[in-house]
């Protein structure tokens, strides 16, 4: 449904620095992590994860490396820059806070009868 890409596309950015900050990873870890975090009710695709990282690492909030696996294979794993952890601050802060108003504005609409005025 288009609602539920709109929320997640806005959503995408703090997803990924949140997991970042915890350790470097690669693309397709990001992805998984996400969806057993949120218990499966976040499935999101692969190209949606490279192009936020490499979005930030245009904007140099994250840095890349390779490392080999196996004989001839290699992984990129992205790291958080101090640039990047700013930046999830301040999306963490803006997230909550509108998450709380969201929940707000609904519970209100849901109990019209509770408004104080």
């Amino acid at each position: 449904m288009a609602y539920t890409s709109n929320l997640i596309s806005g959503t995408l950015d703090l997803l990924v620095l949140s997991l970042l900050k915890q350790k470097d990873t690669y693309a397709y870890e990001i992805s998984k992590d996400i969806l057993n975090y949120s218990e499966g009710l976040l499935e999101l695709s692969l190209n949606s994860i490279y192009t936020v990282l490499y979005k930030f690492e245009k904007e140099n909030m994250v840095t890349e490396y390779s490392i080999l696996v196996g004989r001839k294979r290699t992984r990129i794993y992205y790291h958080l820059e101090p640039l990047g952890e700013e930046y999830l601050d301040a999306l963490s802060k803006d997230y909550f806070r509108i998450s709380e108003g969201v929940n707000k504005v609904l519970h209100s609409a849901a109990n019209p009868e509770n408004e104080t005025i």
